[in-house]
């Protein structure tokens, strides 16, 4: 089954298509893609590009692909759709395919993506993918869009946005943390004396409560948040025409 993610930006199309079609603006805020360079092209061919993922520090994971764009058409709407594939012996993900679409949208564009490939490594690479590799890549692919959409909406680059998700879950992280061990708990009750033993009672519900914020509270508005975007088509979305292309070239 083929992924899917949309988000609504507030933004003009020409600059959502600017930050997203541009290899060193589009690296920027896009979690997959450590670098993304376009490689050389003759005149009237599709433009072939570069990506890699940093996977560890001194392991990186390279690919290529081949885009096209499609600029006009009568409604506004614009479609940019690829290949891709990678080589490289360590990438779950051997090819697949996929397509960008923007769809002016009153104040804004509906920006949206379906995409699918194949893993390699076999029956474990299929079973890895389903359970770990496709969701975990459904969920980069959304958060990096509401990463997009704030940098678009709000002016928030998306090095400060990223530097504002690892705060906050550090924060929740160190809530639960304390909640869960309890620290601290005796010398707080003393606080209360003679009431103490009551609220020793009272004490673990807040800390229930405590948890429950820290894990399920909706992050903050400057923070990048998958949970913003749609994760399945509101309506049938017809595979775009250029995609259609791009899987059989003649």
């Amino acid at each position: 089954m083929g992924l899917y993610i949309e988000a609504r930006i507030r933004a003009d199309l020409d600059d959502l298509w600017t930050r997203t079609q541009e290899p060193s603006r589009h690296q920027r805020w896009d979690l997959r893609f450590t670098e993304i360079d376009h490689l050389p092209r003759a005149e009237g061919q599709p433009q072939r590009f570069r990506y890699a993922t940093r996977v560890l520090p001194g392991l990186t994971v390279a690919g290529t692909g081949v885009s096209a764009g499609e600029r006009e058409r009568p409604n506004g709407t614009r479609t940019s759709a690829l290949r891709f594939a990678s080589a490289h012996p360590l990438s779950l993900l051997a090819e697949g395919s996929g397509y960008w679409r923007y769809i002016p949208d009153g104040d804004g564009v509906r920006f949206l993506t379906g995409y699918d490939y194949r893993p390699r490594w076999g029956a474990f690479g299929a079973l890895a993918d389903r359970l770990v590799f496709r969701p975990l890549m459904g969920w980069a692919t959304a958060w990096s869009f509401d990463r997009l959409r704030l940098w678009l909406e709000r002016g928030i680059t998306p090095e400060r946005a990223l530097r504002n998700w690892l705060a906050e879950l550090l924060v929740r992280a160190l809530v639960v943390t304390v909640a869960c061990a309890g620290l601290g708990l005796e010398q707080f009750l003393r606080l209360f004396g003679p009431l103490a033993a009551s609220m020793a009672y009272v004490c673990p519900l807040f800390l229930a409560v405590a948890i429950a914020l820290a894990l399920f509270k909706a992050p903050l508005s400057g923070t990048p948040a998958a949970r913003r975007c749609l994760r399945r088509p509101p309506t049938s979305v017809r595979v775009p025409r250029l995609l259609r292309t791009l899987e059989n070239p003649r």
